[in-house]
């Protein structure tokens, strides 16, 4: 008796470490969002939508694949210092269940110093969290000639946030000239590709 109580014992054991394995892996979730939520889109170009007409900005295509309401909020040369101070009059005017953060790419292109640009996407990370807004965190490439991905600080924000994170989405779209209007900012393409993969992972995050 005394071994089969130390087998289940052991048994437990085991058990209660497959289960904390299982929840220090598991991912960022969303609140589901209800039929008639507004979602912000903030950010600079990428989100306002140059390189396209304003009807296939993402916000654009994420409103027709959701058939909910998409702010898009997006200003073309905005650097974070300038979002920081816009974002709060927004959230208190549209009092959106989420907001979808794509900022800093102009900080990267500027070379503004890394911790004052991931100082200012915490500020507006926070001014969120303040009004019970969820945010889901797009991250931005770093300028190279090859082998783009987005920049470090975007991944460590959204881990010492629990955010729900797109870190691929971008790069992918940047590295592919066919979904690019320029340099920088995707065609119409581009941009559906990118409301694709968000749209995607706001299913995967419960949040549709």
């Amino acid at each position: 008796m005394k071994r089969l109580s130390g087998l289940a014992g052991i048994a437990a054991l085991l058990l209660l470490a497959i289960g904390l394995g299982a929840c220090s892996d598991s991912k960022p979730q969303l609140p589901l969002l209800s039929a008639d939520a507004v979602i912000l889109a903030f950010g600079d170009s990428l989100t306002f939508g140059t390189g396209a007409n304003s009807e296939h900005s993402y916000p654009a295509e994420l409103a027709r694949l959701t058939g909910l309401t998409v702010i898009n909020a997006g200003i073309p040369g905005e650097v974070t210092a300038q979002g920081v101070r816009r974002l709060p009059a927004l959230l208190d005017r549209y009092k959106p269940q989420l907001l979808l953060l794509c900022h800093g790419g102009n900080d990267l292109l500027r070379k503004t110093g890394t911790a004052v640009t991931r100082d200012n996407i915490e500020k507006m990370i926070t001014a969120a969290d303040q009004r019970n807004i969820p945010t889901l965190l797009i991250g931005v490439p770093q300028p190279a000639l090859m082998f783009l991905e987005a920049a470090p600080i975007y991944n460590e924000i959204a881990e010492q946030h629990g955010l729900v994170y797109e870190g691929e989405i971008l790069p992918e779209v940047e590295a592919d000239n066919k979904l690019k209007s320029d340099r920088i900012h995707p065609n119409a393409a581009g941009y559906r590709r990118m409301a694709d993969a968000i749209s995607e992972l706001l299913r995967q995050s419960g949040a549709l």
